[in-house]
């Protein structure tokens, strides 16, 4: 079911993206915001007691709704409460449309057009960027959308669901995601503050959380990209930056497709970014797709004939 599940999902993704500021989104920025304003007393045990409100309880719904629908219809009604669940929490159009109009600026030689884009995609200010940096800080973004977008969501919602705890992992992930970039964000005088144990909290937590899927989306980078260089990349990544998840995924796409991304210094020779490697990378993700898909069908497979 999981395989069907994801497929289903990501075609009715491609067909009918969810629009920036829909009512999935608004609700959960809604619920962390009210959690964040009643829970949070700058007390340690209070920031995990807030995280966990924040975080779980919509996972734990999540999978309340899932097997009530299994004990009250069937596995049918269960299947569709998934595919709508996958279907706002992952998908390449809520941030590819980004990509396309960059990388369509720069093949059209409008570099301020491209620099103004990325500047609304990232929310700083790009203006005195070259060519090379605006196609690296696209692919870079890009790549790590992919991830917490999609490679992350495939990874805990397929390890939930096989636990039987239905699409809950996919909502774990992504709130989880959205919980950490929250306690990141630069402070608003309109903005509710956020303690800096509430923010110690919010990080920790999601980099274990996202500790194995950065390393699930490296191999899998590494499998369908140039696989020798993309785990040197990444092995040397970890070992001058210990503990940084993004960088992983960013070294192990540097070494799929040569090309020169994040902080990662070497004695190889790196190819400054091109608008050509959008090209390459926008491949390299749809391999791992394909490869995610072709590894849930034989998973599905093999319970089906067990």
């Amino acid at each position: 079911m999981s395989f069907l599940s994801i497929l289903f999902a990501l075609l009715l993704e491609q067909a009918r993206p969810l629009k920036q500021g829909n009512p999935v989104h608004l609700v959960v920025r809604i619920w962390v915001r009210w959690v964040v304003r009643n829970l949070d007393t700058s007390k340690h045990h209070h920031a995990w007691l807030a995280w966990c409100v924040a975080v779980v309880a919509p996972a734990i719904l999540v999978f309340g709704v899932h097997w009530l629908l299994v004990w009250s219809i069937g596995w049918i009604a269960a299947a569709a409460w998934s595919i709508v669940t996958l279907y706002a929490t992952l998908g390449f159009r809520q941030f590819s449309h980004h990509f396309t109009e960059i990388r369509d600026a720069l093949v059209a030689g409008d570099e301020d057009l491209a620099r103004q884009r990325l500047a609304q995609w990232m929310r700083m200010d790009v203006s005195a960027l070259p060519r090379s940096e605006i196609v690296r800080h696209v692919i870079e973004h890009s790549v790590l959308s992919a991830h917490h977008h999609v490679f992350g969501v495939f990874a805990w919602y397929s390890l939930l669901a096989a636990m039987g705890l239905g699409p809950a992992g996919a909502v774990l992930y992504r709130v989880g995601e959205y919980f950490a970039q929250y306690a990141k964000r630069p402070i608003q005088p309109s903005s509710t503050p956020l303690s800096p144990a509430l923010q110690l909290s919010a990080g920790s937590a999601w980099h274990l959380m996202d500790w194995v899927p950065t390393r699930i989306t490296a191999l899998g980078f590494a499998f369908v990209g140039s696989f020798e260089d993309a785990v040197d990349s990444w092995r040397q990544h970890e070992a001058q930056f210990p503990g940084d998840n993004d960088g992983v995924v960013l070294a192990a796409t540097a070494g799929a497709v040569n090309v020169k991304l994040g902080a990662l210094e070497s004695g190889r020779t790196w190819q400054t970014p091109q608008p050509i490697h959008l090209r390459a990378v926008v491949g390299l993700v749809w391999r791992t797709v394909v490869m995610w898909m072709v590894f849930l069908a034989l998973l599905s497979l093999a319970r089906l004939l067990g």
